[in-house]
């Protein structure tokens, strides 16, 4: 048997683009390596914090974000994911610009978790910033047209927290946040089958929230595992 070369780092098929910030990233987050039960590689992308990515739509990040993935790409890495649903915005010119797939945004899920529900039901959005998610950052996931949105913003701790960079999160206040925005979601949108959670934070409150709601949940980790299966599929024993 003959070992084939052409990389730098081998083994982590999943390249992670990260906004540049200090905000505690407990077990669960995207930016904890410890969340994830295959080994992925990161880049952080200068400068791109996350009051910059979500309130000021990322504007004049694209060349830092292709550069950070070539980058990965270059290392050894077989497909390219971030760590924000906003960056849904950068997911055509990233794909374009590495040559692999790309994942850009657990947004992506909506249409997919739309296929597998039952007549008359929808996924629905939760996500850290109504006020900044626009139509292009549906559009550009492919989200449909009137897909019920519900946020955390306004709670007493996840939203202000994470977009304003602070170095203290209150886990317990931050799970509640997300709780009480999924409840209210759902009541005001009976026709909600399953959510999508659109910030890759919300991952260690998706538990939470399926308790909560009783309805599936699909987050930034169910995405990237399902998106890492297809890059490196498991290699099973001959019967």
């Amino acid at each position: 048997m003959k070992a084939m070369g052409g990389k730098a780092v081998y083994g982590a098929s999943v390249g992670i683009l990260m906004l540049e910030a200090r905000f505690p990233r407990i077990p669960g987050d995207m930016g904890n390596a410890l969340t994830w039960p295959f080994p992925v590689m990161y880049k952080v992308v200068r400068d791109a914090s996350p009051d910059r990515v979500v309130r000021g739509g990322a504007a004049g990040m694209l060349p830092a974000f292709i550069g950070a993935a070539r980058e990965l790409v270059a290392d050894g890495v077989d497909g390219i994911t971030t760590n924000c649903g906003f960056l849904s915005l950068f997911q055509a010119e990233l794909a374009a610009a590495v040559g692999v797939p790309v994942a850009a945004s657990s947004l992506m899920q909506v249409a997919q978790v739309n296929a597998i529900l039952p007549p008359g039901k929808v996924a629905g959005i939760l996500t850290i910033s109504a006020s900044s998610l626009t139509s292009a950052h549906l559009e550009a996931a492919r989200v449909p047209l009137g897909t019920p949105v519900g946020t955390t913003e306004g709670g007493h701790e996840f939203t202000r927290a994470i977009l304003d960079n602070e170095l203290e999160l209150d886990v317990d206040l931050a799970r509640a946040d997300n709780v009480a925005a999924a409840r209210d979601l759902v009541a005001k949108h009976p026709e909600i089958g399953a959510l999508v959670l659109e910030c890759t934070n919300m991952i260690p409150y998706a538990a939470d929230i399926r308790t909560a709601v009783g309805l599936p949940v699909y987050s930034m980790g169910s995405f990237v595992t399902w998106f890492q299966s297809g890059l490196t599929p498991p290699r099973y024993p001959c019967p």
